[in-house]
Order: C-alpha cells, then structure tokens, then sequence
C-alpha cells in the first residue's frame, strides 16, 4: 500500500468510528428520521460534483434499470438501514453500536453468495460463528449494560442485516457504474423520499437547526457520510476491498475511545472480548479474500 492510500484508510477509521458519538450528540437536537434525511442529503450533494465527472469520465448513460437498481440501493441502504442505525445510536450506548455496524462486512458473504454468487465456504462460515459470537458478547442481551434497550438491539440488528445487503446489492453493478456514482446517486434518491416521508409523518424536515446544532449536523453530514464515504471509495480504488476494509478493523477501537471520551461511555470486558472475538473474524476474512 502507498502512504496516500493509508491515509485514505485512516481518514474513513476516523470518519466513520466517530459517527457514532456524533449521530448520538445529534440525536438531542433532531429526530432520527430527520437527523438520517439531513446528513444523507449533506453527504449526497457533496459527492454528487464527482459523481457527475466520473460518469462522463465512463461515458454512463444511465437506464431505467440502472435509476431503478440505484433506488433499490438508496431505499435498503438509507432510508431502511440507516433509519433504524439511527434509532438504534440513540436507543443504546455509542460504543455497543459501533461494533455491532462493524460486522456489517461478515454478513454481507450471505448475501454475496445468493446475488453474486460468492461461494459461501467453511472458512466464511467460521468467521460467521465467531463474529456472532462476538456480537453476543459485546450486546450481553442478558444482562444488558446501563444505556443499552433491547429495542436499540433490535433496531441495530435490521441496520446490520440491511446494510450488510446493501452492500451485497452494490456488488452487482459496480464494475459499470463505479463506486462514486453508485453511492452518491443512491444518497441523493434517499433524501428525496425521506423528505417525502417526513412530510407525510408530519416530522419537522429543518426545524431545530441553528448555530448551536448546525456544527455537529456539518459534522455527520459533511465528514461522516461526505468525506468518509469518498475517502472510502478512494481507498477501495488504489489498494481493492480487501485492503480498504482495514478502516473496518479500526472504527470499533476509535469509536469505544471516543465514546469514553466524549460521552463517559465505560468500556467494560464483555465490549473488549467482543471486539476482539468480531477483530479475528474479520481477520480470517481478508486473509481469504487476498
């Protein structure tokens, strides 16, 4: 790897292992269908500049299978997963929730092996088993920790399957379209019918923002879904998936830290032994894809 395409990696650890704790701080200010609406659409116009150069660059002319098959991503991966990581963040502590959404790459083989036909070997399903076993360690549904419901688990858990099909659907058209156009157009079609949801709901759509929350709403929207998704998508291009997904393995110990930090989250043995435990799957995981 060269140093730019480590940089790339350590900015996407940062930007997503800190979108906990922000989309928390958030939370106070926003609803959460809201507060999903708002920083989709931040993100979406930030990438859409190149989005639009990179599909004239491939010289895309999009079908109305290819706008249909990008709404499918926006609808499974914004407006469904990303609505109940919402509700989840603000229904159990930061650092819980970061590592459940890391193991989103694990189940997404599940998903791979039905879409795009990615045999679903013994040694994935290893790397299953252990992942969920870390899972249940870090969510300790038994004897929850002070912060953690079991509706947060539950929203958390259709954000980590969703997401992970999302990210299985994004597989299938990748090579055409390329990863900026499919991300951004997915975002910007999101919004939209969020915008059309909160209506109906009759949920505020920019009510609360001023100069107080304005900066922490920048903050998801801009640096969370904006700059860490490019960052992201910039990586993946210079050293493959396999290599990109390192930022995987070093959002859940940015996140715990932040969330001791910042919100006086504590980071009890059942958090560690689960990371752990969800750090080796992932490790078997890349050694197998590269």
């Amino acid at each position: 790897m060269t140093r730019k395409s480590i940089i790339y990696i350590l900015i996407t650890a940062f930007c997503f292992g800190t979108m906990e704790v922000a989309l928390k701080l958030g939370g106070s200010a926003y609803t959460p269908l809201q507060m999903n609406f708002l920083r989709f659409l931040i993100g979406g116009i930030v990438l859409l500049p190149l989005a639009v150069r990179d599909a004239r660059k491939r010289g895309l002319h999009l079908s109305i299978s290819d706008w249909g098959y990008l709404a499918l991503l926006g609808i499974v991966g914004v407006c469904i997963s990303m609505s109940f990581f919402q509700m989840g963040v603000m229904r159990m502590n930061a650092n819980t929730a970061s590592v459940i959404i890391s193991c989103n790459p694990v189940f997404t083989m599940i998903f791979a092996h039905f879409l795009v036909h990615d045999t679903f070997s013994r040694r994935k399903a290893l790397v299953l088993f252990i992942s969920i076993i870390g899972l249940v360690f870090v969510a300790n549904p038994v004897h929850m920790a002070v912060g953690n419901t079991p509706y947060g688990l539950f929203c958390l858990s259709v954000a980590l399957i969703t997401f992970a099909l999302y990210t299985a659907l994004g597989k299938m058209r990748a090579a055409k379209l390329g990863g900026i156009v499919q991300t951004c157009f997915p975002f910007l079609i999101a919004s939209v019918i969020n915008f059309i949801v909160l209506l109906v709901m009759g949920e505020p759509v920019f009510d609360g923002i001023t100069l107080h929350t304005c900066p922490v709403l920048l903050y998801c929207g801009f640096v969370v879904t904006g700059i860490g998704y490019l960052t992201y998508l910039c990586a993946i291009e210079m050293v493959g998936p396999s290599n990109a997904s390192i930022a995987f393995f070093l959002k859940p110990v940015i996140a715990v830290t932040a969330a001791a930090i910042i919100l006086h989250e504590t980071v009890t043995w059942n958090i560690i032994l689960g990371i752990v435990l969800i750090l080796l799957g992932l490790c078997i995981n890349m050694k197998k894809t590269r």
